[in-house]
């Protein structure tokens, strides 16, 4: 008899969050914190979303997206989750840019980025100064039509080197274009090159692991293996139930970590929603998806230090394009050293590209096979720029392509960094349509990543709090 993973859940409960990706936790926590009873749905065998990892045998531990976030992660899992998640995030050591225009290591802050500038590359200190503080100072009410490619060229005419060093590592976090709006490029630039880039000491399973034994000390009732088929509203345009596993759950709202795309026109329905609601939730475009390559070095093997990150082209250029090609030129590698892990003696490597659905859907399963095969030896020739022995010292290898994360995350077309900048109007504009009905979740550049998807959690957490709060009783 299969097993039931609803058992003992209730017929009832306040809120329903469909998802466990950093948002959806981070709302159903500081949700439950509030009092109310709420129920997690996660579809996949384990939470965090695409804040999540896997096991190979060996020991291995292979992290996902545990690659780097800004510091404004310890202050938000401080105030939003425990002291204690916030002390593992320890700042990491070195950034690094190998490519034919330059090479160079960063502790990525606004200190050290303003010396390559000035040193470097040459640029008048006042442009440099001024540049960051433009940034800074941008916020989402500002003027969206100036694109980034516009803002770089006001400040940095004809320095494609410039925009390299500034622009890449936003694009491998974000997916972020030249033709984005300059305000998502200034939100994102500020906050990860202000005081340098951190993780959680321990890998993301043990983050996950925290958060889940804080949400269910809080009374969040957390299921896994739980797929949402469809989320009820009734005529009157309210959120009535969700169904489950084939189980109908009543609640007074729900909250999706879902595709913005995927609640609207497949949780939902259309017809739920204004015609024009529905043009805009269409028109949305998803961002691209990612290949990866997992490395593990035999157990006790291990290599010199190579940096925490490093950002490696061999194209001669700043160029979008090249970036997503499958014929590989541009890869961010992530060094996992045993201090990552406390008590390991594992040496890892995580090689990230950024990649198109559509130069992996077609293929047949023998192609598939030796195009993942072929990503794996190309990535161990470039990596053995840095560690001269590796295939001698590896255990472990293999490769995810947009196929693999559409599988596991059941993003549409595999994409890693949710929605373009037009996704966080229709997220915001959700509950107008359905009173009860809200969305947290990786919705324009501004809230990709991880911190962006913890203080999104939270923004929408507090949305449904006043919806749902009784009014004050009047005296």
């Amino acid at each position: 008899m299969p097993r039931d993973f609803l058992k003992d859940a209730r017929d009832h409960y306040d809120i329903v969050v469909i998802g466990s990706g950093l948002a959806g936790l981070t709302s159903a926590n500081t949700l439950a914190r509030a009092g109310y009873s709420v129920l997690l749905l996660e579809h996949h065998y384990q939470l965090g979303g695409m804040a999540t990892w896997f096991n190979r045998r060996g020991g291995h531990i292979f992290d996902i997206s545990l690659h780097g976030f800004p510091f404004g992660m310890k202050k938000s899992c401080r105030k939003y989750w425990t002291p204690e998640i916030a002390e593992r995030i320890v700042q990491l050591d070195g950034i690094r840019f190998e490519n034919p225009q330059f090479s160079l290591q960063t502790s990525f802050d606004r200190e050290d980025f303003t010396s390559i500038l000035i040193d470097k590359f040459g640029v008048a200190a006042e442009t440099v100064a001024e540049f960051f503080d433009t940034a800074r100072g941008m916020n989402f009410y500002d003027d969206q039509e100036m694109t980034t490619g516009e803002l770089f060229e006001r400040f940095f005419p004809g320095r494609d080197d410039v925009v390299r060093m500034l622009m890449e590592p936003i694009t491998y976090a974000n997916g972020s274009t030249l033709e984005d709006p300059a305000l998502t490029y200034g939100i994102v630039f500020s906050n990860f090159m202000s005081k340098g880039v951190f993780t959680f000491q321990g890998g993301t399973d043990a983050l996950v692991r925290a958060m889940k034994e804080e949400m269910t000390a809080n009374g969040v009732d957390v299921r896994i293996r739980c797929l949402v088929e469809k989320i009820e509203v009734t005529p009157g345009r309210k959120v009535a139930a969700v169904v489950v596993n084939g189980r109908r759950i009543t609640c007074q709202a729900v909250v999706s970590n879902a595709n913005i795309k995927q609640t609207v026109l497949e949780l939902v329905g259309a017809d739920a929603f204004d015609n024009e609601f529905v043009d805009e939730t269409r028109a949305v475009r998803l961002n691209n998806s990612s290949c990866q390559v997992y490395i593990a070095m035999k157990p006790g093997a291990g290599f010199e230090p190579c940096g925490d990150l490093l950002f490696h082209s061999e194209h001669r250029g700043f160029d979008i394009d090249a970036m997503l090609s499958r014929d590989v030129s541009s890869r961010t590698f992530s060094f996992y050293y045993p201090r990552t892990r406390p008590g390991s003696d594992r040496h890892l490597v995580v090689s990230s590209t950024n990649a198109n659905y559509s130069d992996w859907a077609d293929l047949s399963e023998e192609d598939y096979e030796a195009s993942k095969q072929d990503l794996c030896e190309t990535t161990l020739d470039c990596l053995e720029q840095y560690v001269p022995n590796v295939r001698e010292i590896t255990d472990h290898v293999e490769a995810s392509t947009p196929r693999t994360f559409q599988h596991y995350t059941r993003h549409p077309l595999g994409a890693s960094f949710g929605t373009k900048f037009e996704g966080l109007k229709v997220s915001q504009g959700l509950s107008s349509q359905v009173e009860g009905l809200f969305h947290a979740g990786s919705v324009g550049i501004i809230m990709s990543g991880w911190l962006g998807a913890v203080n999104y959690g939270v923004i929408v957490a507090n949305e449904v709090d006043k919806l749902l709060a009784p009014a004050p009783a009047n005296v």
